[in-house]
Order: C-alpha cells, then sequence, then structure tokens
C-alpha cells in the first residue's frame, strides 16, 4: 500500500514568543520594499501637491504655533527663534505620532492581507516605520536648510558635537513607536474602541511631551515628572544638539534608552502571541 506524499515544508507559528526572526524578515526585504513604496505611491498619488504635502504640513503647523503658543500664550522658547524651536519639535513629533498610529491598526487594516497569504507579519509595522522615515527625511532637510540660515546669518543658535547622536534618537523614537504601536494593534483586535482611545491619547501625549514648550518653563520642583516620558529626554536633548538650548542629561537619555528597549521587548511578545490567533478575532 503506498503511503500518502509527505510534505517538504511546514508553515506553523513560531514556537518563542520572544523571536523576532530576523532572518526570515531579511529574506523578505523585497516584500518590506514593495511595502513602503506602494505606501508612498498611494498615499499622494490623488493629491494635487503630492510629496510637497511633506513640506506644506509642517511649515503651515510651525506658523500656526508661532502665533498660538508663541504670540498669543507667549510660551518660552528659550532664547530661540521661534520657527527653529517649533519646526524641530514637529518634525521629530510627526515621525513619531505617525508611526505610531498607523502601526497601532497593522492588524484591523490588513486583515484581508494576513488572512490570504504567508509572510513575517513584523513586515507590516516595519515597512511603515520605514515609510514615515522617508517623510521625517524630508520633513528634517527642511529644517536644517532654515537652521543653516540661522547659524551663517544670525549668532542666535549654536549646533554642536550632539547631533551625531541623531541615528540613535531617531532609533529610539522607532523602537517606542513600534513597541507602543504593536501592543496596541493587538489589543484593538479584540477592543475596537481602544483606536479611537489612542488617537486622543497621542494629542494628549503631545502636551506633556516638551514639543510646543521647553522642560525648562516649567516649575524645577515638577521637571522631574516630565522626564518620566521617556520622549521628553529624546525632544531636549535634539533641541540641544542643533539648537544649543535644552536641559537634559545622559541620565535621562539612559533612563529612555531602557524603557523603550523594555517596551519594545513587551511589544514584540504581545505581537508573536497575537498574530498566531488574530483572524479569529479580528
Amino acid at each position: 500500500m503506498n503511503k500518502a506524499p509527505q510534505p517538504t515544508y511546514y508553515i506553523h507559528s513560531r514556537q518563542s514568543v520572544f523571536s523576532l526572526n530576523l532572518k526570515e524578515v531579511w529574506d523578505y526585504r523585497d516584500l518590506l520594499y514593495m511595502l513602503v513604496k506602494r505606501d508612498f505611491i498611494t498615499f499622494y498619488k490623488q493629491t494635487v501637491l503630492g510629496p510637497l504635502w511633506f513640506i506644506v504640513q509642517p511649515l503651515m503647523t510651525t506658523a500656526i504655533y508661532m502665533i498660538l503658543f508663541g504670540n498669543i500664550a507667549q510660551l518660552s522658547t528659550d532664547g530661540m527663534p521661534q520657527v527653529l524651536f517649533y519646526l524641530s519639535g514637529i518634525t521629530v513629533w510627526n515621525y513619531f505620532a505617525e508611526s505610531l498610529t498607523k502601526t497601532s491598526s497593522v492588524f484591523t487594516a490588513n486583515a484581508g492581507m494576513f488572512g490570504k497569504v504567508y509572510f513575517p507579519r513584523l513586515i507590516m509595522p516595519l515597512s511603515i516605520v520605514a515609510s514615515s522615515l522617508m517623510k521625517f527625511a524630508v520633513q528634517f532637510a527642511i529644517f536644517i536648510l532654515i537652521l543653516l540660515y540661522y547659524v551663517v546669518f544670525t549668532d542666535t543658535v549654536h549646533p554642536n558635537w550632539w547631533m551625531l547622536i541623531t541615528p540613535l534618537l531617531i532609533a529610539l523614537m522607532a523602537m517606542f513607536a513600534l513597541g507602543m504601536g504593536m501592543i496596541f494593534s493587538s489589543l484593538t483586535t479584540k477592543y475596537k474602541d481602544l483606536t479611537f482611545l489612542l488617537t486622543f491619547g497621542v494629542q494628549l501625549f503631545m502636551y506633556i511631551t516638551p514639543v510646543v514648550y521647553p522642560a525648562s518653563a516649567l516649575p524645577e520642583k515638577f521637571r522631574f515628572l516630565v522626564f518620566l516620558n521617556p520622549l521628553s529626554s529624546i525632544f531636549e536633548c535634539f533641541r540641544y544638539a542643533y539648537l544649543g538650548s535644552g536641559s537634559f542629561d545622559l541620565l535621562s537619555i539612559l533612563w529612555s534608552s531602557i524603557f523603550i528597549v523594555a517596551l519594545l521587548i513587551v511589544g514584540t511578545v504581545i505581537f508573536n502571541k497575537v498574530e498566531k490567533s488574530f483572524m479569529d478575532t479580528v
């Protein structure tokens, strides 16, 4: 009696929830590139200005912040030019907020694709972080051009060697958005109203992060509360590096790094656990 042929390849869930299986992600790098390209093309395909929105949006937001927070509310900018102060905060914040918001809906937004074909699920949140990085690069270039103008023609800003840790600051923001986004994306497979809570929470989170005000504007006895937020030291370090203004220290950067790495580990565990059965609840 002939035996039935045995399959040559098994598709099964990973055994360890701690595994990122980066080798498999690397094998699917072409898919990652295609998803990043898709996000870029489809989002601006039917817009009049197209990728110019990358430039228009932060400049318009900066102008509004200068009017509302700089002139009407008269919030301190630590003596820095308002346009550079607000643009630096907006540029960094936009990258974090967009990466977090889009990653948080990765399961529900891509359920149809997940149900039809197999690929490492981590590819989707990674593609979001990567595509957001392209937008950040354009906005960061605009910030650098305006910064160069002030460096050459004025004496109000003083960039320094802390600029060299910019890749670390960007990586920390990406890891924070990725970790928190994976947690929320896993939870929204069962509790879809968390999406609305996150939208409100991101807006609120901006105001407890020194985006539109410097940490030095707060009373000294309450300043430590701001630095419990792991993003605070990143924003303050970024401004200190490029504008020569800010209040941070290495301990605050170390605290942010430890917290963000721990959050990413927790997000990975939850993401790996949920991806095995999320199609039953999404």
